[in-house]
């Protein structure tokens, strides 16, 4: 009886903590999500075979380091949303005269096109409010790939600069590990006070 009951409190825990959770993403945005899994559908066995496309839980560390994290799905579910709209047939000259307002009306409407853009839109909001400094050294981090390695020009540039950059670096790890002390410091005085 009484693992019955804790049973069916965990249960409604389970439940109250999902939907706590949740709250934000907006009803209409998860219906067009449900509409658009209605479309790509793929067997169970597919969905829980244990690798996800993104990992559930951003790494440990900073917040900071938790941010960049997060800008980075963003900015790759931007990619593959618009990689997807572009697999989508265009729309008929009939239907292409509607503007993207309505689409966002429509939300679930069965249209695969116009909610993948209604989820593109929210996607991208998101973004640009919260993850605009992110985005931005994302950005600055993909240039970095781009840095061509076989370069005679690129690779004497680089040793010139490396100095400045090593140095630099070495700055900003030495103000941190300061910070770090300093808060430890201010901690034991707040212990040794208490």
């Amino acid at each position: 009886m009484v693992s019955a009951v804790r049973a069916a409190i965990c249960l409604i825990l389970m439940v109250a903590l999902c939907q706590v959770r949740g709250a934000y993403i907006p009803s209409r945005m998860n219906q067009t999500i449900q509409s658009l899994l209605r479309h790509y559908r793929i067997d169970d066995e597919q969905r829980f075979d244990g690798n996800k496309v993104f990992p559930k839980e951003p790494p440990a560390g900073k917040m900071e380091t938790k941010l960049l994290f997060m800008g980075g799905i963003l900015d790759t579910y931007e990619k593959l949303l618009g990689h997807m709209l572009k697999q989508q047939p265009t729309a008929s000259p009939q239907t292409a005269s509607v503007s993207t307002d309505s689409y966002e009306q429509a939300g679930a409407s069965g249209d695969v096109r116009g909610d993948l853009k209604f989820i593109l839109k929210k996607v991208q909001e998101l973004k640009k409010k919260k993850f605009h400094e992110q985005e931005m050294i994302l950005r600055g981090l993909q240039d970095l790939k781009h840095i061509q390695m076989d370069n005679l020009v690129v690779q004497s540039k680089a040793l010139w600069e490396l100095p400045w950059l090593y140095e630099e670096a070495s700055s900003l790890s030495d103000n941190s590990e300061m910070r770090r002390r300093r808060r430890r410091r201010q901690a034991r005085k707040t212990q040794l006070r208490g």
